[in-house]
Protein backbone atom coordinates (compact mmCIF):
# COMPACT_ATOMS: atom_id res chain seq x y z
CA UNK A 1 0.00 0.00 0.00
CA UNK A 2 1.05 3.28 -0.82
CA UNK A 3 2.09 5.70 2.12
CA UNK A 4 -0.74 8.20 2.25
CA UNK A 5 1.62 10.70 4.28
CA UNK A 6 4.71 10.40 1.42
CA UNK A 7 1.97 11.15 -0.80
CA UNK A 8 1.10 14.40 1.08
CA UNK A 9 5.14 15.62 0.90
CA UNK A 10 4.69 15.39 -2.59
CA UNK A 11 2.27 17.11 -3.15
CA UNK A 12 2.96 20.52 -0.73
CA UNK A 13 6.64 19.92 -3.12
CA UNK A 14 4.84 20.18 -6.31
CA UNK A 15 2.77 23.32 -5.27
CA UNK A 16 -0.90 24.32 -5.05
CA UNK A 17 -3.56 25.17 -7.31
CA UNK A 18 -4.26 28.56 -6.79
CA UNK A 19 -7.77 29.94 -4.94
CA UNK A 20 -10.42 31.76 -6.88
CA UNK A 21 -12.13 33.60 -4.75
CA UNK A 22 -15.81 35.30 -4.94
CA UNK A 23 -17.57 38.01 -2.83
CA UNK A 24 -19.02 35.65 -0.83
CA UNK A 25 -17.58 32.72 -1.14
CA UNK A 26 -13.99 30.69 -1.28
CA UNK A 27 -12.59 28.03 -3.45
CA UNK A 28 -9.57 26.24 -1.50
CA UNK A 29 -6.50 26.10 -2.79
CA UNK A 30 -5.68 22.57 -3.36
CA UNK A 31 -2.68 20.27 -4.44
CA UNK A 32 -2.20 19.99 -8.43
CA UNK A 33 -2.70 16.91 -8.97
CA UNK A 34 -2.43 17.10 -12.83
CA UNK A 35 0.49 14.74 -12.95
CA UNK A 36 -1.80 12.35 -11.84
CA UNK A 37 -4.07 10.66 -14.71
CA UNK A 38 -7.23 9.93 -12.09
CA UNK A 39 -10.47 12.38 -10.99
CA UNK A 40 -9.91 13.33 -7.44
CA UNK A 41 -12.98 14.51 -5.56
CA UNK A 42 -13.00 16.91 -2.68
CA UNK A 43 -12.50 14.13 0.02
CA UNK A 44 -10.05 12.72 -1.96
CA UNK A 45 -8.23 16.54 -2.27
CA UNK A 46 -9.24 16.42 1.28
CA UNK A 47 -8.00 13.51 3.03
CA UNK A 48 -4.37 14.42 1.25
CA UNK A 49 -4.45 17.47 2.91
CA UNK A 50 -4.25 15.19 6.24
CA UNK A 51 -7.51 16.52 6.92
CA UNK A 52 -5.78 19.95 8.28
CA UNK A 53 -8.84 21.68 8.13
CA UNK A 54 -10.62 19.74 10.43
CA UNK A 55 -8.22 19.29 13.32
CA UNK A 56 -9.11 20.75 16.42
CA UNK A 57 -12.85 21.23 15.51
CA UNK A 58 -16.21 20.31 17.12
CA UNK A 59 -17.84 20.00 13.82
CA UNK A 60 -21.16 18.70 12.01
CA UNK A 61 -21.51 16.62 9.24
CA UNK A 62 -23.81 16.46 5.87
CA UNK A 63 -23.65 13.16 3.74
CA UNK A 64 -24.58 10.02 2.50
CA UNK A 65 -23.63 6.80 1.35
CA UNK A 66 -21.94 7.74 -1.77
CA UNK A 67 -19.71 10.21 0.56
CA UNK A 68 -16.53 7.37 -0.44
CA UNK A 69 -13.15 8.21 -0.97
CA UNK A 70 -11.76 6.70 -4.72
CA UNK A 71 -10.85 3.44 -2.39
CA UNK A 72 -14.34 2.88 -0.89
CA UNK A 73 -14.09 4.36 2.36
CA UNK A 74 -16.57 6.02 3.84
CA UNK A 75 -16.20 9.94 5.38
CA UNK A 76 -17.53 8.81 8.60
CA UNK A 77 -14.91 5.82 8.95
CA UNK A 78 -11.78 8.28 7.26
CA UNK A 79 -12.43 10.33 10.14
CA UNK A 80 -12.42 7.89 13.25
CA UNK A 81 -9.01 7.77 12.22
CA UNK A 82 -8.03 11.53 12.20
CA UNK A 83 -6.79 12.94 15.82
CA UNK A 84 -8.74 15.64 17.57
CA UNK A 85 -11.80 15.63 15.75
CA UNK A 86 -15.09 15.85 17.01
CA UNK A 87 -18.05 14.88 15.37
CA UNK A 88 -21.48 16.73 17.12
CA UNK A 89 -24.47 15.73 14.55
CA UNK A 90 -24.67 13.90 11.45
CA UNK A 91 -26.92 15.54 9.41
CA UNK A 92 -28.86 12.68 6.37
CA UNK A 93 -30.62 13.79 3.18
CA UNK A 94 -33.86 11.86 1.50
CA UNK A 95 -33.20 8.54 1.42
CA UNK A 96 -30.81 8.09 4.57
CA UNK A 97 -27.22 7.52 4.92
CA UNK A 98 -27.71 3.81 3.22
CA UNK A 99 -30.46 4.71 0.79
CA UNK A 100 -32.34 2.70 3.00
CA UNK A 101 -33.24 1.54 6.38
CA UNK A 102 -30.13 2.66 8.75
CA UNK A 103 -29.16 -0.72 10.13
CA UNK A 104 -25.56 0.50 10.84
CA UNK A 105 -27.31 3.37 13.37
CA UNK A 106 -28.17 2.44 17.00
CA UNK A 107 -31.26 3.48 18.92
CA UNK A 108 -31.39 4.86 22.75
CA UNK A 109 -34.82 5.92 23.24
CA UNK A 110 -35.86 7.45 19.75
CA UNK A 111 -32.96 9.54 18.83
CA UNK A 112 -30.50 7.80 16.62
CA UNK A 113 -26.76 7.46 17.25
CA UNK A 114 -23.84 7.17 15.18
CA UNK A 115 -22.07 4.09 16.26
CA UNK A 116 -18.67 5.44 15.38
CA UNK A 117 -18.63 8.94 17.00
CA UNK A 118 -21.95 8.43 19.62
CA UNK A 119 -22.77 11.57 17.42
CA UNK A 120 -27.15 12.36 16.88
CA UNK A 121 -28.13 11.20 13.60
CA UNK A 122 -30.17 14.14 12.26
CA UNK A 123 -33.05 13.28 9.42
CA UNK A 124 -33.58 16.71 7.32
CA UNK A 125 -35.98 15.30 5.27
CA UNK A 126 -38.50 12.82 6.58
CA UNK A 127 -38.72 14.17 10.01
CA UNK A 128 -37.11 18.32 10.10
CA UNK A 129 -35.77 20.53 6.84
CA UNK A 130 -33.21 22.41 9.57
CA UNK A 131 -30.75 21.27 11.55
CA UNK A 132 -31.65 21.83 15.29
CA UNK A 133 -30.24 24.80 16.66
CA UNK A 134 -27.85 23.16 18.93
CA UNK A 135 -26.64 20.77 15.97
CA UNK A 136 -24.91 24.39 13.97
CA UNK A 137 -24.93 26.47 17.47
CA UNK A 138 -22.31 24.55 19.06
CA UNK A 139 -20.35 23.37 16.12
CA UNK A 140 -17.25 24.86 15.04
CA UNK A 141 -17.55 24.18 11.74
CA UNK A 142 -20.05 22.49 8.98
CA UNK A 143 -18.66 19.62 6.55
CA UNK A 144 -21.02 18.58 3.33
CA UNK A 145 -20.15 16.12 1.14
CA UNK A 146 -22.91 15.04 -1.16
CA UNK A 147 -22.85 13.31 -4.61
CA UNK A 148 -25.46 14.98 -6.88
CA UNK A 149 -27.62 13.42 -9.02
CA UNK A 150 -27.62 16.29 -11.62
CA UNK A 151 -31.04 16.40 -11.62
CA UNK A 152 -33.46 19.18 -10.17
CA UNK A 153 -35.74 16.36 -8.92
CA UNK A 154 -33.51 15.06 -6.16
CA UNK A 155 -33.84 17.00 -3.09
CA UNK A 156 -30.30 16.88 -1.90
CA UNK A 157 -29.39 20.80 -2.81
CA UNK A 158 -32.97 21.69 -1.33
CA UNK A 159 -31.00 19.68 1.99
CA UNK A 160 -27.89 21.41 1.22
CA UNK A 161 -29.44 24.84 1.21
CA UNK A 162 -31.13 24.42 4.38
CA UNK A 163 -28.07 23.60 6.08
CA UNK A 164 -26.26 26.63 4.43
CA UNK A 165 -29.01 28.88 5.96
CA UNK A 166 -28.49 27.03 9.21
CA UNK A 167 -25.13 27.89 9.37
CA UNK A 168 -25.49 31.52 8.15
CA UNK A 169 -28.06 32.22 10.69
CA UNK A 170 -25.24 31.02 13.43
CA UNK A 171 -22.28 32.75 11.57
CA UNK A 172 -20.49 29.21 11.17
CA UNK A 173 -18.08 28.21 8.40
CA UNK A 174 -18.75 25.93 6.07
CA UNK A 175 -16.89 23.32 4.20
CA UNK A 176 -18.52 21.52 0.80
CA UNK A 177 -16.52 18.89 -0.72
CA UNK A 178 -17.06 19.10 -4.34
CA UNK A 179 -18.34 16.12 -6.70
CA UNK A 180 -18.56 15.48 -10.35
CA UNK A 181 -21.76 15.78 -11.78
CA UNK A 182 -23.08 12.43 -13.09
CA UNK A 183 -24.32 13.28 -15.93
CA UNK A 184 -21.53 15.31 -17.18
CA UNK A 185 -20.97 19.28 -16.75
CA UNK A 186 -21.50 20.59 -20.49
CA UNK A 187 -25.15 19.26 -21.10
CA UNK A 188 -28.33 21.09 -19.64
CA UNK A 189 -31.64 20.45 -20.45
CA UNK A 190 -35.52 21.02 -19.26
CA UNK A 191 -37.04 23.96 -18.32
CA UNK A 192 -36.27 26.42 -15.43
CA UNK A 193 -39.00 26.34 -12.62
CA UNK A 194 -40.77 28.88 -12.43
CA UNK A 195 -41.30 30.95 -9.14
CA UNK A 196 -44.59 29.81 -8.08
CA UNK A 197 -43.86 26.39 -9.22
CA UNK A 198 -40.66 25.81 -6.80
CA UNK A 199 -40.81 23.12 -4.51
CA UNK A 200 -38.20 20.77 -2.40
CA UNK A 201 -38.01 18.96 -6.08
CA UNK A 202 -37.48 22.33 -7.49
CA UNK A 203 -35.70 24.56 -4.91
CA UNK A 204 -34.00 26.37 -7.69
CA UNK A 205 -34.12 28.19 -10.63
CA UNK A 206 -32.33 25.67 -12.76
CA UNK A 207 -33.02 23.12 -15.67
CA UNK A 208 -34.14 19.87 -15.12
CA UNK A 209 -30.47 18.81 -15.92
CA UNK A 210 -28.09 21.44 -15.19
CA UNK A 211 -24.36 20.57 -15.49
CA UNK A 212 -23.14 21.69 -12.32
CA UNK A 213 -20.81 19.68 -9.98
CA UNK A 214 -22.42 20.32 -6.47
CA UNK A 215 -19.62 22.62 -5.22
CA UNK A 216 -20.48 24.74 -8.37
CA UNK A 217 -24.33 25.01 -8.03
CA UNK A 218 -23.80 25.87 -4.06
CA UNK A 219 -21.71 28.65 -5.22
CA UNK A 220 -24.33 29.70 -7.20
CA UNK A 221 -27.05 29.80 -5.03
CA UNK A 222 -24.82 31.56 -2.20
CA UNK A 223 -23.04 34.21 -4.66
CA UNK A 224 -26.84 35.10 -5.94
CA UNK A 225 -28.44 34.75 -2.56
CA UNK A 226 -31.13 32.05 -3.52
CA UNK A 227 -30.67 31.35 0.46
CA UNK A 228 -33.60 32.46 2.58
CA UNK A 229 -33.80 35.85 3.33
CA UNK A 230 -30.70 36.64 0.85
CA UNK A 231 -28.19 34.99 3.06
CA UNK A 232 -24.61 34.62 2.76
CA UNK A 233 -23.21 31.61 4.21
CA UNK A 234 -19.08 31.51 4.81
CA UNK A 235 -18.53 28.95 2.57
CA UNK A 236 -15.63 27.03 1.47
CA UNK A 237 -15.68 24.71 -1.45
CA UNK A 238 -12.97 22.41 -2.02
CA UNK A 239 -12.94 21.57 -5.68
CA UNK A 240 -12.01 18.53 -7.48
CA UNK A 241 -8.69 17.63 -9.42
CA UNK A 242 -8.56 16.92 -12.69
CA UNK A 243 -12.22 16.91 -14.11
CA UNK A 244 -13.57 17.92 -17.30
CA UNK A 245 -16.96 18.95 -17.95
CA UNK A 246 -17.26 16.22 -20.99
CA UNK A 247 -16.74 13.13 -18.47
CA UNK A 248 -19.75 10.84 -17.32
CA UNK A 249 -19.58 9.38 -14.07
CA UNK A 250 -18.26 6.09 -15.42
CA UNK A 251 -15.31 7.81 -17.32
CA UNK A 252 -13.83 9.55 -13.72
CA UNK A 253 -12.86 5.88 -12.50
CA UNK A 254 -14.99 6.94 -9.28
CA UNK A 255 -16.90 3.81 -8.07
CA UNK A 256 -20.07 5.02 -5.74
CA UNK A 257 -22.71 3.18 -4.15
CA UNK A 258 -26.42 3.77 -5.28
CA UNK A 259 -26.89 7.44 -5.45
CA UNK A 260 -30.92 7.12 -5.14
CA UNK A 261 -32.99 3.82 -5.01
CA UNK A 262 -33.65 2.14 -8.20
CA UNK A 263 -30.58 4.59 -10.03
CA UNK A 264 -27.26 2.10 -9.80
CA UNK A 265 -25.29 3.63 -13.10
CA UNK A 266 -24.78 6.21 -16.00
CA UNK A 267 -27.68 5.08 -17.62
CA UNK A 268 -30.25 4.53 -14.92
CA UNK A 269 -29.74 7.69 -13.73
CA UNK A 270 -30.60 8.89 -17.68
CA UNK A 271 -33.83 7.37 -17.83
CA UNK A 272 -34.33 8.65 -14.34
CA UNK A 273 -34.49 12.33 -15.54
CA UNK A 274 -36.43 11.84 -18.24
CA UNK A 275 -39.20 8.93 -16.79
CA UNK A 276 -39.66 10.31 -13.43
CA UNK A 277 -41.95 12.85 -14.45
CA UNK A 278 -44.82 9.64 -14.84
CA UNK A 279 -44.44 10.34 -11.01
CA UNK A 280 -47.19 12.98 -11.92
CA UNK A 281 -49.46 10.64 -13.86
CA UNK A 282 -50.94 7.33 -12.91
CA UNK A 283 -48.72 4.80 -15.05
CA UNK A 284 -46.48 2.39 -13.66
CA UNK A 285 -42.64 3.26 -14.51
CA UNK A 286 -41.15 -0.06 -13.32
CA UNK A 287 -41.50 0.37 -9.80
CA UNK A 288 -42.23 -2.89 -8.42
CA UNK A 289 -39.97 -4.79 -11.35
CA UNK A 290 -36.44 -4.95 -11.82
CA UNK A 291 -36.40 -2.58 -14.46
CA UNK A 292 -37.30 0.91 -12.91
CA UNK A 293 -37.37 3.90 -15.07
CA UNK A 294 -36.71 1.71 -18.19
CA UNK A 295 -40.83 0.57 -18.57
CA UNK A 296 -44.20 2.42 -18.57
CA UNK A 297 -47.05 0.42 -18.38
CA UNK A 298 -50.48 0.00 -17.48
CA UNK A 299 -53.95 -2.52 -17.55
CA UNK A 300 -55.41 -0.04 -19.87
CA UNK A 301 -52.56 0.14 -22.08
CA UNK A 302 -52.37 -1.84 -25.37
CA UNK A 303 -48.90 -2.31 -25.47
CA UNK A 304 -48.59 -2.91 -29.09
CA UNK A 305 -50.31 0.07 -30.25
CA UNK A 306 -48.55 2.06 -28.35
CA UNK A 307 -45.41 0.37 -29.62
CA UNK A 308 -46.35 1.22 -33.05
CA UNK A 309 -47.14 4.63 -32.44
CA UNK A 310 -43.66 4.93 -30.56
CA UNK A 311 -41.93 3.99 -33.79
CA UNK A 312 -43.30 6.45 -35.96
CA UNK A 313 -41.58 8.96 -33.64
CA UNK A 314 -37.96 7.77 -34.27
CA UNK A 315 -36.68 9.06 -30.92
CA UNK A 316 -33.12 8.56 -31.29
CA UNK A 317 -30.47 6.93 -28.77
CA UNK A 318 -33.21 4.72 -27.71
CA UNK A 319 -35.38 1.12 -28.65
CA UNK A 320 -38.64 0.21 -27.23
CA UNK A 321 -39.62 -3.67 -27.31
CA UNK A 322 -43.76 -4.64 -26.02
CA UNK A 323 -44.06 -6.15 -22.62
CA UNK A 324 -46.19 -7.47 -19.92
CA UNK A 325 -45.77 -7.11 -16.58
CA UNK A 326 -46.74 -7.81 -13.30
CA UNK A 327 -45.76 -5.32 -10.54
CA UNK A 328 -45.13 -6.22 -7.35
CA UNK A 329 -45.67 -4.54 -3.97
CA UNK A 330 -42.87 -2.84 -2.26
CA UNK A 331 -41.97 -3.29 1.38
CA UNK A 332 -42.18 0.28 3.27
CA UNK A 333 -43.08 2.12 0.10
CA UNK A 334 -44.25 5.86 0.81
CA UNK A 335 -46.10 5.74 -2.29
CA UNK A 336 -47.27 2.62 -4.54
CA UNK A 337 -46.06 1.34 -7.06
CA UNK A 338 -49.15 1.76 -9.33
CA UNK A 339 -51.13 -1.65 -10.47
CA UNK A 340 -49.21 -3.87 -7.93
CA UNK A 341 -50.26 -7.70 -9.12
CA UNK A 342 -51.96 -6.53 -12.03
CA UNK A 343 -51.08 -7.31 -15.19
CA UNK A 344 -49.77 -4.53 -17.02
CA UNK A 345 -48.83 -3.90 -20.48
CA UNK A 346 -46.67 -1.61 -22.04
CA UNK A 347 -43.05 -1.02 -23.79
CA UNK A 348 -39.41 -1.49 -22.13
CA UNK A 349 -37.08 1.12 -23.13
CA UNK A 350 -33.40 0.34 -24.17
CA UNK A 351 -30.58 2.98 -24.27
CA UNK A 352 -28.42 2.32 -27.37
CA UNK A 353 -26.66 5.55 -27.41
CA UNK A 354 -26.47 7.29 -24.51
CA UNK A 355 -24.77 10.52 -26.17
CA UNK A 356 -27.95 10.74 -28.86
CA UNK A 357 -30.42 9.46 -26.18
CA UNK A 358 -32.79 12.57 -24.73
CA UNK A 359 -34.32 11.68 -21.77
CA UNK A 360 -36.59 14.43 -21.59
CA UNK A 361 -37.55 14.88 -25.13
CA UNK A 362 -38.23 10.65 -25.00
CA UNK A 363 -40.18 11.14 -21.89
CA UNK A 364 -42.80 13.66 -22.46
CA UNK A 365 -43.21 12.86 -25.99
CA UNK A 366 -44.34 9.06 -24.24
CA UNK A 367 -46.82 11.17 -22.32
CA UNK A 368 -48.25 13.20 -24.83
CA UNK A 369 -48.44 9.81 -27.13
CA UNK A 370 -49.91 8.17 -23.98
CA UNK A 371 -52.33 11.20 -22.93
CA UNK A 372 -53.73 11.29 -26.51
CA UNK A 373 -54.35 7.24 -27.08
CA UNK A 374 -55.91 6.87 -23.62
CA UNK A 375 -57.23 9.67 -22.50
CA UNK A 376 -60.34 8.79 -20.87
CA UNK A 377 -58.34 6.37 -18.38
CA UNK A 378 -54.85 8.44 -18.18
CA UNK A 379 -54.61 11.06 -14.85
CA UNK A 380 -52.23 13.89 -13.63
CA UNK A 381 -52.26 13.27 -9.90
CA UNK A 382 -51.64 14.77 -6.78
CA UNK A 383 -52.84 18.61 -7.30
CA UNK A 384 -50.21 19.26 -10.71
CA UNK A 385 -47.60 17.30 -9.22
CA UNK A 386 -46.37 16.93 -12.70
CA UNK A 387 -46.06 20.72 -12.80
CA UNK A 388 -43.59 21.01 -10.02
CA UNK A 389 -41.34 18.42 -11.85
CA UNK A 390 -41.15 19.71 -15.09
CA UNK A 391 -41.32 23.28 -13.54
CA UNK A 392 -44.53 24.75 -14.67
CA UNK A 393 -47.82 23.64 -16.32
CA UNK A 394 -46.94 23.68 -20.17
CA UNK A 395 -46.77 20.04 -20.43
CA UNK A 396 -49.95 19.44 -19.45
CA UNK A 397 -51.32 22.47 -21.80
CA UNK A 398 -49.33 20.94 -24.25
CA UNK A 399 -51.00 17.33 -23.98
CA UNK A 400 -54.55 18.96 -23.62
CA UNK A 401 -53.90 21.03 -27.09
CA UNK A 402 -52.63 18.20 -28.72
CA UNK A 403 -50.05 19.17 -30.22
CA UNK A 404 -46.80 17.14 -32.04
CA UNK A 405 -44.71 16.37 -28.98
CA UNK A 406 -41.30 17.41 -31.03
CA UNK A 407 -42.49 20.89 -30.82
CA UNK A 408 -42.13 20.65 -27.11
CA UNK A 409 -38.44 20.64 -26.71
CA UNK A 410 -37.60 23.65 -28.81
CA UNK A 411 -39.89 25.56 -26.45
CA UNK A 412 -37.63 24.71 -22.94
CA UNK A 413 -34.48 25.24 -25.36
CA UNK A 414 -34.93 29.17 -24.79
CA UNK A 415 -34.39 28.55 -21.02
CA UNK A 416 -31.24 26.05 -21.74
CA UNK A 417 -29.47 28.85 -23.47
CA UNK A 418 -30.37 31.71 -21.01
CA UNK A 419 -29.18 29.53 -18.12
CA UNK A 420 -26.21 28.21 -20.26
CA UNK A 421 -25.03 31.87 -20.50
CA UNK A 422 -26.16 32.89 -16.65
CA UNK A 423 -23.90 30.13 -15.39
CA UNK A 424 -20.90 30.93 -16.66
CA UNK A 425 -19.23 33.00 -13.82
CA UNK A 426 -19.92 30.36 -11.73
CA UNK A 427 -18.10 27.14 -13.46
CA UNK A 428 -15.32 25.61 -11.53
CA UNK A 429 -13.65 23.64 -14.15
CA UNK A 430 -12.97 23.66 -17.95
Amino acid sequence: MQNPNKFIIILFLLGFISAQDYNHTKIQAIPDLSFMKDVYTGLDVLEQMDFSQLKGKTISILCNQASVNRNGQHLLALLREVEDVHVLAIFLPQYGLFASEDPKLKMMGNKSIDPIFGARVIDLFKRVLYPPEWSIRDADLILIDMQDTGVRYTTFMATVSKVLESAAKFRKPVILLDRPNPLRGDVMDGPVVRTAYQSLEGYHLVPIRHGLTIGEYALMVNEMGWLKDLARADLTIIPLSNWQRTMWLDDTGITLPSMLPDVQDVESLLAYMGMYIFKGTNLNIGHGTDQPFFRIGAPWISGTILWKKVQALDLPGVRFHQIRYKPQAIHNAERGPYYAGQMCSGLLMEVTNRKDFDPLATSTALMILTYKLYEKHFEWIAGGYVDKLFGYDLLRIFAAQGKPSDYLPPLWLHDVLRFSEFRQRFLLYE
